[in-house]
């Protein structure tokens, strides 16, 4: 059996892999806030401050290092989905997310948070493709298309 592997199977194989892992990163920081929001040094909510503040640069340190938007909307999409479901109220009349200051500032902080990330995420990207070479620009030597000639081995 001939059976061969490329680099491009497992480097896909890989980005799925740690996409998964930045989604169950999200997944637990909202669990893990959706109980500790309600920590207050005094009248300050401070857990859900530092809450707020840790799935942002989950979200800004998962586009960072992933190259890609998806990389911060992933641990955002896990956050808000262990968040809200978690503050819905269930059929006795439980509610773990309360409706007071620090239960309002965890979800829309959090919320707010993420969405932050994501568009900040798009920005530096797009920064970033505006000089690649890719649509005719110049590459890293300066000279129009030097990227596509290196890449067709001339």
């Amino acid at each position: 059996m001939n059976v061969t592997t490329g680099k491009r199977g497992t480097r896909s194989l890989l980005s799925a892999g740690v996409y998964g892992v930045l989604f169950l990163l999200g997944l637990v920081e909202g669990m893990i806030g959706s109980f500790q929001y309600a920590r207050t040094a005094g009248s300050v909510p401070v857990a859900a401050l530092v809450c707020c503040a840790v799935i942002l640069a989950t979200c800004l340190l998962g586009a960072w290092a992933m190259h890609s938007v998806t990389g911060a909307i992933l641990p955002g999409m896990g956050w808000v989905i262990a968040s809200f479901v978690l503050s819905m109220p269930v059929s006795n009349g439980s509610v773990i997310i309360t409706n007071t200051t620090p239960g309002k500032l965890y979800l829309y902080g959090g919320t707010l948070s993420v969405a932050v990330a994501v568009v900040l995420s798009f920005a530096r990207l797009g920064r970033r493709a505006g000089g690649t070479g890719r649509s005719g620009g110049t590459g890293r030597t300066g000279q129009p298309g030097a990227q596509s000639r290196r890449a067709e081995g001339t």
